[in-house]
């Protein structure tokens, strides 16, 4: 058993050893025996699974179809396979066998399990131990009632008197004997509970700590295509649901398994040893017990993991919509993207609700089998008593037949149990398979050559397609050579496979054919991790990680001194706008970089690029992101940064690489020309077209500013107390952000815990919830009080068959026999009871689950944007906590209620019977009541501790999990896996010690509420001798008020087995409700507001004044002002943060201004329904986000008030410049485009993006560098699309290419949040100020 002072082992589950260490271990040294991970691998009980290219798929599939498109299209540093034929073969149940559920365990949990589980065998012998002191004691009882029947015809009152106080002081000094026989069980019992408790707990604690691990870990290697397959939601659901699915099964609920089915072993032993024949008869019965019991685990297991898929898909749709909220309200998104959330929900509520069905009718069967049996076994007692040849007694009888009840109920209370083993065993089976899966490119693998890199490329006769979308070639015999220190550029249009080859250096993917090659050698041949290192890349969309800006750079290379930061930040020139900040370096940059720019991103990826010092730099767009008067400054950093290293450039913008040593022409997949720039424009070719395109347009320049709009992301409506919440939260990911506010940390962690903490919240609103339900909880209820019923009815009939055999010989028999027919009675209305008590409440439960799930989906939808920007409602936190706060409190409803009410009932009816037939010791026992409460009240409080630090742990590693797997291009690109795997490792670690810790209070509390069961006993059995004594009470009396106490004690500790679940239940609900009672300060659901019957479109800012909420230090509109009239065209034009972005969004209202207003036609935006309004404005960002649907599922999600028809939607692509390449594609406008859009190029998801804002035919068409992402050729067809988009339209564009802007109606050139200069491009240019300067760094 762990002390307190333990260690943590984490295992090398391999080796069958743990290394008490206090530090983790190095990820090296877990993955070095990676190949036989954890021992052996499992192979499922029944595994069918839906092959894809020979992996197990367990991805959402979120058509009924098949995606075959012709060409994945590159993928700026984002794409890869494509999504993949599914087999119309189901995956059928997969479990694990018993044995592999166990596969994490050392040594230490090998003694501990061995420990449990003989503390619970101890543990359940208890009860038949506590029947042979009872069957003896009966035999007192019976014998202290045969005085009455004395014959006193012989003796004289005298010594009738004599005769009756000896008797009376041996049947006195037995009771007293028996009374301390169950005091020494009763501590026995205490000391076993807690050390099963203690063990099983410990071990399980240790197990799931090493599986979560050895999962993240797992999921960490797994090579880039596979990620294509399998959602990163869904993964993060099976990180967080499963896992503690695995916990439940291995740990105290395989104890209780192992303790009631010991009872009843012991129970039919002690049956066997006093009564042989007996028991042998109710033996026989047993085999249909067991055929009922496994034909029920059967079904159950097997409904249970449909169900848990059915809840994985679920996570995997809330993940994607939560992780692109912006898309969703500005396209008004949340009714359809709830309704999909839906659809998951349902069809895992008609699973559940069948299995309670099941459940009821196994329980109902077995209960049916068990009366009859009592039936049985009471007939064939009596024959045996009344036999003359057998020597049997009244009393064996009914030691036997106690011990034989207790063995059979100990059987029925072991059926829950599993079906929790079964469910551990279902969700195992594909976790073990994830954690098995070899990838075929391995990050974590030490194989491989590590020869010294000097930075020679090669590419030989080079072919390859996505692995998922093997029918379309990407490269079709691609051949390219790059010397050490050269500059070599590759251009050409979106999808020619330019970034694919980014990809195959980096060796995301392996080629089919022909071979890349790094200073001559294969780079299949070398180790993956050692190439990655020696390559810098910087893509076009760059992802930065929620903590510290400093950290960010920081994973560029772990080593890395300040001084290098701040120097590589200079050279990328971010040091400037990263001083300004208030907790500069050590700012937190929020999820996926939210809080900066688009520009302040790119800066920040290019340093984190620069102090990794690479061999190679591979260079996606580096610049695309950059405003004019910043990205002379970085391409110059980055042409210095370029010497002495081999650098690959991929540019739209053909002035930034004019100066390259070669530039490779790339079309189909193949290297059509290659030369410098003058001998290029010398052959007239494909490169000369791509320049003369160009040059018509003044070039270049990318100049992102998506800043604003990301800029700060923050949150709107936060009020800035989160801020100190939000900082605070995250001083769990210690070693990451540390580098929080410097201010008041002491206040600060007051106020954190202050606001964490949700409002209580009764079960009686718990209750109301599923008040809809009511009919079936009414007969649910009605079921459970009959089922309660059952059993002081049984106690009665039980208690008065023992008069019968005071009869004579020849009265018995019929006697008894009417009693047998009681008792099977007694069982067909308990079987029949619990079908509809399970069923009634399986469907009531099943619907709260569903309800509080959508409600909690929804009620997240309608949160303004600035609530997502808070770090605890991540992306990560907020998929964790839909996926078991629910589940958790459906632990407290459902089929748990029913067993609460029966117990209760059970409880009462005995309580109130006992009162009637001697309420003297019914006082005396209900006085021994608080003793019992006391240690039921210490076992809860310690259990409602446990699961508020589970849930922490789950959701500050469910944030670093969610992070890292949505990010894993990234991740991998960096060669991060090791810090993210630490980083998820630290995290875990803290919580799981506490537990461990905490492991001794829940057994001793555990302990507690068992043993005081039999110390009960021990005092109402001493009372009952003396109140017999005193002629007060007969034995019969006695007899019968215990049998109802028994039972009723018998309810109370299952009612108590109830508190585990009430525990996480209360805390669950807790975090539900604050969720749904929280007002948004803008609700995108609300039908208030003004809904005017004709928009205008005339848009104005009345000296705006605007601070994101989580960084209220920082102003970024300071008197803002602009005017656009009906139908215009403005530009907005400025560096990076200035606040372009922040209008656009304002003009959303993502946000609200702290001062000033902004208004539609005069209207304040704020008077304005929010729907109405955001159903005026099309959107098109620099960062689309695509769903993981069709391209037209895609593009009508344009216009989420209506069906969209299909020639709309053609035609809208079409205006795109992106329905001949759709059309081009095998399935058409039914193509996947994977999560994210990850199937198609940069360029293509926009052109996409831009068809959904035209389907939606907005009054305002708002476009943030939309053509940002394009090529040269597609650029001026978009935007000369863009430009008839925009007749008769009011149109707001942020531009950093200038020459996209010169015909705009009227240009505002913003400077720290004020507009600084407004007019056409020809006035601007003649006053010879800020836009002038603008413009003359872009044409030069």
């Amino acid at each position: 058993m762990a002390s307190n002072g333990d260690a943590v082992p984490v295992t090398d589950a391999n080796s069958g050893l743990s290394e008490n260490t206090e530090s983790p271990p190095s990820y090296d040294a877990v993955i070095g025996s990676d190949q036989n991970n954890s021992g052996k691998k499992y192979e499922p009980a029944v595994l069918e699974v839906t092959p894809v290219d020979g992996k197990a798929d367990h991805s959402v599939d979120m058509a009924n179809g098949t995606v075959t498109a012709e060409d994945r299209l590159e993928g700026d540093g984002d794409g890869n396979g494509d999504e993949t034929k599914k087999d119309e073969e189901e995956v059928k149940t997969k479990m694990v066998s018993f044995g592999q559920l166990y596969r994490f365990a050392d040594c230490k949990d090998a003694l501990l399990m061995t420990g449990g589980l003989l503390a619970a065998m101890v543990h359940g012998s208890a009860f038949p131990l506590m029947i042979i002191v009872f069957g003896a004691m009966t035999d007192s009882l019976v014998g202290s009632g045969s005085y009455e029947n004395m014959n006193m015809t012989t003796l004289n009152e005298s010594q009738l008197q004599d005769l009756y106080d000896q008797e009376m002081e041996k049947f006195l000094q037995d009771m007293n004997k028996y009374a301390l026989y169950f005091v020494f069980i009763g501590c026995g019992a205490f000391v076993a509970a807690y050390c099963q408790v203690t063990c099983l707990v410990t071990t399980s604690e240790r197990q799931v700590y090493q599986i979560r691990t050895n999962f993240f870990r797992a999921i960490l290697k797994q090579e880039i295509g596979w990620f294509d397959t399998n959602p990163s939601g869904e993964l993060t659901t099976r990180l967080s649901e499963d896992v503690t699915k695995i916990k439940a099964g291995i740990g105290d609920k395989f104890g209780n398994f192992v303790q009631y089915f010991t009872a009843f072993l012991a129970g039919f032993v002690v049956g066997f040893i006093y009564g042989w024949q007996l028991t042998l008869v109710i033996l026989a019965v047993s085999p249909l017990l067991a055929v009922a019991a496994f034909a029920m685990t059967k079904l159950v297991t097997s409904m249970t993991s449909t169900e848990l898929d059915s809840y994985a898909k679920a996570g995997a749709v809330a993940e994607e919509v939560l992780s692109a909220i912006r898309t969703v309200a500005a396209f008004g998104g949340e009714k359809k993207e709830s309704d999909r959330y839906l659809v998951n929900l349902e069809s895992a509520k008609k699973v559940g609700v069948k299995k309670g069905l099941v459940q009821g009718s196994g329980m109902g069967i077995t209960f049916l089998l068990v009366f009859c049996t009592y039936a049985l076994g009471f007939w064939y007692g009596t024959t045996l008593i009344l036999d003359p040849d057998v020597d049997y007694t009244v009393g064996s009888m009914l030691t036997v037949f106690f011990a034989v009840l207790i063995g059979a109920f100990s059987l029925g209370n072991a059926g829950p149990s599993i079906g929790d083993i079964a469910t551990a065993r279902g969700a195992a089976a594909h976790i073990w398979e994830i954690i098995d899966n070899q990838p075929s490119i391995d990050s974590s693998s030490l194989d491989g050559e590590k020869p010294p890199i000097e930075g020679n490329i090669e590419f030989e006769d080079v072919h390859f397609q996505y692995p998922s979308r093997k029918t379309v070639k990407v490269l079709q015999g691609m051949n390219l050579t790059v010397s050490v220190g050269q500059t070599v550029a590759l251009v050409g249009s979106s999808g020619c496979g330019k970034s694919t080859s980014v990809q195959l250096i980096q060796r995301f993917y392996d080629t089919i054919e022909g071979s890349v090659k790094v200073d001559g050698k294969d780079v299949k041949d070398m180790n993956v991790n050692w190439l990655r290192e020696h390559i810098g890349v910087v893509s076009q969309e760059p992802v930065l990680f929620g903590t510290t800006i400093a950290d960010n750079i920081r994973y560029g290379r772990e080593d890395v001194t300040q001084a290098e930061i701040e120097k590589a930040c200079k050279e990328a020139n971010a040091h400037d706008f990263i001083s300004a900040l208030p907790d500069g370096y050590g700012t937190l940059v929020g999820e996926r970089g939210a809080q900066l720019s688009g520009g302040q991103k790119q800066r920040v990826a290019i340093a984190r690029a620069l102090v990794r010092d690479p061999k190679i730099l591979l260079l996606d767009e580096a610049t695309s992101a950059l405003d004019t008067e910043s990205e002379a400054t970085v391409q110059s950093a980055l042409d210095k940064a370029s010497v002495g290293r081999t650098t690959l450039v991929i540019a739209h913008r053909l002035s930034t690489i004019r100066n390259a040593d070669k530039i490779c022409a790339v079309q189909n997949g193949v290297i059509v020309e290659e030369g410098n720039h003058d001998v290029l424009m010398g052959k007239q070719g494909l490169y000369y077209q791509l320049v003369m395109l160009q040059t018509k347009k003044s070039d270049d320049v990318s100049d992102e500013e998506s800043d604003d709009e990301f800029e700060k992301r923050p949150l709107s409506s936060v009020s800035l107390k989160h801020r100190g919440s939000q900082r605070d939260s995250k001083k769990k990911l210690s070693r990451t952000f540390s580098s929080d506010s410097k201010k008041s940390e002491g206040d600060k962690e007051k106020k954190k815990e202050e606001e964490d903490k949700a409002p209580e919240v009764g079960f009686k609103r718990i209750m109301k919830m599923n008040s809809s339900e009511w009919p079936y909880i009414l007969f649910g209820s009605l079921a459970a009080v009959i089922n309660g019923a059952i059993q002081p009815a049984f106690a009665i009939i039980f208690s008065k068959i023992i008069s019968v055999f005071a009869l004579p010989e020849d009265e018995i028999m019929s006697e008894v026999e009417f009693f047998c027919i009681l008792f099977c009675v007694l069982g067909v209305v308990s079987g029949l009871a619990f079908v509809v008590q399970s069923s009634m409440f399986g469907k009531s439960g099943e619907e709260l689950t569903l309800r509080m799930r959508f409600m909690s989906f929804e009620a997240m939808l309608r949160q303004e944007i600035g609530w997502f920007d808070d770090k605890k409602n991540s992306t990560g936190a907020l998929t964790t906590r839909l996926a078991s706060d629910a589940s958790m409190v459906q632990g407290a409803a459902g089929i748990r209620i029913a067993t609460l009410v029966q117990n209760i009932a059970n409880m009462g009816t005995g309580i109130i019977l006992a009162f009637y037939f001697g309420w003297q010791m019914t006082l005396i026992v209900l006085a021994c009541v608080p003793f019992m409460a006391i240690g039921g009240a210490l076992h809860m409080k310690m259990l409602t501790g446990y699961a508020e630090s589970d849930k922490d742990a789950l959701e500050g590693a469910g944030k670093i999990a969610s992070e890292a797997i949505e990010n894993m291009r990234t991740v991998a690109s960096l060669t991060r896996e090791k810090t993210f795997y630490q980083l998820y490792h630290d995290l875990l670690y803290p919580p799981h010690k506490d537990s461990l810790r905490k492991a001794h209070i829940y057994g001793l509390t555990f302990g507690f509420a068992q043993g005081m069961v039999f110390l009960v006993h021990a005092v109402a059995f001493r009372f009952g001798a003396w109140m017999i004594e005193l002629g007060e009470m007969t034995f019969e009396d006695v007899f019968l008020v215990f049998s109802c106490i028994a039972f009723g004690a018998m309810a109370l500790g299952q009612a108590s087995a109830f508190a585990p679940d009430a525990a996480k239940a209360k805390i669950a609900a807790n975090n539900i409700f604050e969720l749904l009672d929280r007002e948004p300060e803008i609700d995108s659901s609300s039908t208030d507001g003004l809904q005017p019957e004709v928009c205008n479109s005339e848009v104005q800012f009345h000296t705006i004044k605007f601070r994101y909420p989580t960084r209220p230090d920082v102003p970024v509109l300071r008197g803002f002002d602009m005017k656009v009239s009906p139908g215009q065209r403005v530009a907005l034009v400025g560096s990076s943060g200035c606040g372009k972005s922040t209008a656009i969004q304002l003009t959303e209202r993502f946000y609200d201004p702290l001062a000033g207003e902004v208004t539609l036609d005069g209207n304040d935006l704020t008077a304005l329904n929010i729907q109405w309004l955001r159903k005026q404005i099309g959107i098109v960002s620099q960062e689309p986000v695509l769903f993981d649907c069709t391209i037209a599922e895609n593009i009508a999600y344009g216009d989420n008030s209506r069906d969209v028809p299909m020639e709309e939607i053609i035609d809208a692509a079409k205006n795109a410049n992106i329905h001949n390449f759709i059309d081009s594609l095998p399935a058409g406008y039914e193509t996947k485009v994977g999560d994210k859009g990850t199937q198609l190029s940069g360029g293509q998801k926009q052109r996409v993006a831009i068809a959904r804002a035209l389907v939606r035919n907005p009054k305002i068409l708002l476009l943030d560098e939309a053509t940002s992402a394009l090529d040269t050729e597609s650029e001026k067809v978009v935007q000369e699309a863009l430009d008839k988009a925009s007749e008769g339209r009011t149109c707001i564009v942020i531009a950093h290419r200038l020459s996209t802007i010169q015909d705009a109606d009227m240009i505002f050139v913003i400077q720290h949040g004020k507009v600084v200069e407004k007019g056409k491009h020809s006035d601007l240019m003649a006053k010879q100020g800020v836009y002038y300067r603008l413009n003359n760094t872009q044409a030069t």
